[in-house]
């Protein structure tokens, strides 16, 4: 990352100040050449009145016109030709320039002086004379070019003017500008160097903001991995890498969440084998002595064990049949099959099949017509009347209420109620209410499926005590189903 940001900064830099001294570098050109041909302009104004009287016969005006042009302080020639026949009036020169006069005040860059000997600019000229020796429309016409004088290597700026058959043509030395360009490239190779080490310095400072957290955040997932789930990570600020450690802490109290379920569930199935295991050996134990008991010649004797026999076959059967309901809710199997549902019959019909002759009284307010599973709303009500008969006491009451979105089934007994101590887990699997693993009908597993059955509709089951326990049951008047 820091490379990146490095090399990033770096390229940007070097385009940017690459780009910024060609554009000045340029910009500085056509402003000094502008600066020449003003100054040239201006010097030639004054002085070429006298080159009129010059070509007009008068050999003085030559002397004049040369102190004009001496006024710009640069190197200057007058030149003429006899340019051959064009069908171009005002085609180039077809011969070498010819000089009338000159005057040179060429400064020496490398001694700081005034040259002894100027040099002559007929070579410089002569490698331009196509570009600004060319005729124009007038004087006020000017042209330009840039030449590197043979003699001395310095660049030249030619300007250049034509008045009918002369041309005027002023050299300005480059020298002391291509120095002020280097010096200039130099600033900004300088300042491209610092805003590079500034971009250097600012990207380490950066990649260490960032890596700090993003290490913490590796350093916390290791530990999650290891199976410290409480591990979390400190969010600091609003920006993407805060967004980082709040989704880390997310994921990790999900994570951490889903890991006790799961030890949950693991410890409840090792509890659900060891009551199976339980609940199994005791029927099959009676089942063995009792088959025991067979051989002896007592009719008595036998027709006792048949009884014992029968009784824990049935007993084993209900559980088995019991343990596969639970087993098909924990897969998710469990199907629903909801037909409209009359509630009060339904009631009376459990009441005969599961607690036959036990007095209980029932009563019905509103609509209590439901959408269910007539099936399973019945094994509800078994199991809870069943309980009720087992565990509490005489009269047992089965309330029924019709509300506009649910319907409410109440079974009460006349008992104890159900003791503080069970009540949190009272629906849990294998819980009785005796609390000892004693010889009971019951397997602990009717409260567990009767909660399973009022889930699976979309409702509830709850417990509470009031002149013994009350079990309300909570259906939607249309189920899921």
């Amino acid at each position: 990352m820091t490379a990146a940001v490095v090399t990033v900064t770096t390229t940007a830099t070097v385009v940017m100040a690459f780009s910024a001294a060609e554009i000045q570098e340029d910009d500085a050109f056509d402003r000094f050449t502008a600066a020449a041909k003003t100054s040239f302009g201006a010097m030639f104004g004054q002085a070429w009145p006298h080159l009129e009287q010059f070509m007009a016969g008068a050999p003085r005006a030559l002397e004049m016109f040369s102190q004009g042009m001496d006024k710009a302080a640069a190197d200057w020639m007058l030149v003429t030709s006899h340019p051959q026949p064009t069908n171009n009036d005002f085609g180039g020169l077809k011969g070498p320039p010819e000089v009338v006069k000159s005057s040179s005040q060429s400064h020496d860059w490398a001694t700081g002086t005034e040259n002894a000997n100027p040099p002559d600019r007929r070579a410089a000229l002569e490698t331009v004379k196509d570009v600004v020796l060319v005729r124009t429309t007038g004087p006020e016409e000017l042209l330009s070019a840039t030449t590197t004088d043979p003699l001395t290597g310095h660049r030249l700026l030619v300007v250049s003017a034509n008045f009918v058959a002369y041309w005027v043509v002023q050299f300005f030395d480059l020298t002391t500008f291509e120095q002020d360009l280097t010096a200039q490239r130099w600033k900004l190779a300088w300042i491209a160097l610092g805003v590079t080490v500034l971009g250097v310095a600012a990207a380490v400072f950066a990649a260490g903001r960032i890596r700090r957290p993003v290490l913490r955040v590796a350093s916390a997932a290791r530990d999650l991995g290891g199976g410290a789930f409480d591990v979390r990570v400190p969010v600091k600020g609003r920006d993407e890498l805060a967004d980082l450690a709040a989704s880390f802490n997310t994921m990790a109290d999900r994570v951490g969440t889903a890991i006790e379920e799961l030890r949950a569930k693991d410890r409840q199935q090792q509890r659900f084998v060891a009551d199976v295991a339980h609940d199994l050996r005791t029927p099959l134990a009676s089942m063995v002595a009792t088959v025991a008991t067979l051989e002896d010649a007592s009719p008595e004797v036998r027709t006792r064990a048949t009884e014992l026999l029968g009784t824990q076959a049935r007993r084993l059967a209900r559980l088995v049949e019991d343990l596969m309901e639970i087993s098909r809710f924990d897969a998710g199997s469990a199907e629903l099959r909801p037909e409209l549902v009359d509630l009060p019959a339904l009631v009376e019909d459990a009441i005969e099949v599961s607690v036959p002759g036990t007095s209980v009284q029932v009563t019905s307010t509103g609509d209590t017509t439901v959408s269910a599973d007539p099936r399973r709303v019945h094994t509800i009500v078994c199991n809870l009347l069943v309980n009720a008969e087992r565990y509490g006491r005489t009269p047992i009451t089965v309330s029924l209420e019709g509300l506009s979105g649910t319907v409410t089934i109440r079974v009460a007994d006349s008992g104890p109620g159900v003791p503080e101590e069970l009540r949190p887990i009272l629906f849990d699997r294998f819980v009785r209410g005796d609390h000892a693993r004693q010889a009971t009908e019951g397997s602990g597993l009717g409260l567990s499926i009767a909660r399973e059955n009022a889930l699976i509709h979309g409702g509830e089951i709850t417990v509470h005590n009031d002149g013994g326990a009350v079990f309300t049951v909570r259906l939607p008047r249309e189920s899921p189903g």
